[in-house]
């Protein structure tokens, strides 16, 4: 559990880090406030790397459980932030991305 604890923090920290990005180049703030939206971004992205890296597991299976955590929390960012809802087919592709990772991570 300690790993996947690593790995949910670290897509917490990409998600909200690339909905931030996104909000800094593409909408229309104030130079100030753009440079300051860049830092917030590049220090939650930075805390992705850190915790991902962390994770006191091998990386392939660290990987393949952040792929499937990623996916769950994008779509929770994209709808909190931007009000987006993902499509059937998101979802559907999305639920296998979700079962390999776990095959991935249970898998001993």
């Amino acid at each position: 559990m300690r790993i996947l604890g690593f790995v949910v923090v670290a897509t917490i920290f990409e998600a909200v880090g690339d909905a931030v990005m996104r909000m800094a180049l593409l909408n229309s703030y104030a130079l100030p406030g753009r440079i300051a939206l860049f830092g917030l971004a590049s220090a939650f992205l930075t805390m992705y790397g850190l915790f991902l890296n962390l994770a006191p597991v091998e990386f392939a299976t660290v990987t393949g459980v952040y792929l499937g955590s990623l996916f769950i929390m994008f779509q929770i960012v994209n709808y909190l932030f931007f009000r987006h809802t993902p499509t059937s087919g998101v979802l559907l592709g999305g639920t296998f991305i979700v079962a390999g990772a776990a095959i991935i991570y249970f898998w001993k």
